[in-house]
């Protein structure tokens, strides 16, 4: 086993932590905040404000010997529109930015070259951040599993019931079941 953490945001956290669950090699995801320009561990609250620069993100641990980072950022950047600045569907602010924070240099070279690969897929230019991972703030408790501990609520239903359902068609043969 080789274990890796990779880290990004693309929207709500709820939504990128509900999709990469499911992956093979997952070990384990944490919902949190990275970017900002406030010192201190921010709040829910401020993060949502806008005015901390902070993206909602999800670090993973991975089994790289099951799911490589090429796949894994694939898959991230395929659930979710990187050609979106600043939003994600009816999320609108810096805090849904679509980011890629890497850990080392070989992530950063992975991601640059995967950018240059999906420009052919998308009409519009791809607005994903690319930099090397600041400082990640865990967010609160009620932020961790929100899918899992919430699937019947309107938001799982409408935004993320959809991005599962495009993943399970497109990467069946990536999944834990």
């Amino acid at each position: 086993m080789k274990r890796e953490v990779a880290t990004f945001g693309g929207g709500c956290f709820w939504c990128i932590e509900a999709v990469i669950q499911e992956l093979k090699g997952v070990e384990k995801l944490v919902s949190g905040y990275a970017g900002g320009t406030v010192p201190g561990t921010p709040t829910y609250r401020e993060v949502c404000s806008g005015l901390t620069g902070h993206a909602e993100v999800v670090q993973v641990s991975f089994d790289s010997e099951l799911l490589s980072y090429h796949d894994l950022i694939t898959i991230f950047m395929t659930s979710h529109d990187p050609t979106q600045l600043n939003r994600q569907g009816a999320d609108r602010g810096t805090q849904y930015r679509s980011v890629i924070y890497y850990h080392s240099t070989e992530q950063q070279q992975i991601a640059n070259q995967l950018i240059e690969e999906l420009k052919t897929v998308y009409n519009d230019p791809i607005v994903t951040e690319l930099s090397r991972l600041p400082e990640f703030h865990v967010a609160e408790v009620g932020h961790q599993e929100y899918y899992n501990n919430n699937p019947d609520a309107s938001y799982c239903r409408a935004v993320i019931d959809p991005k599962i359902s495009k993943l399970r068609q497109l990467y069946a043969d990536r999944l834990k079941k």
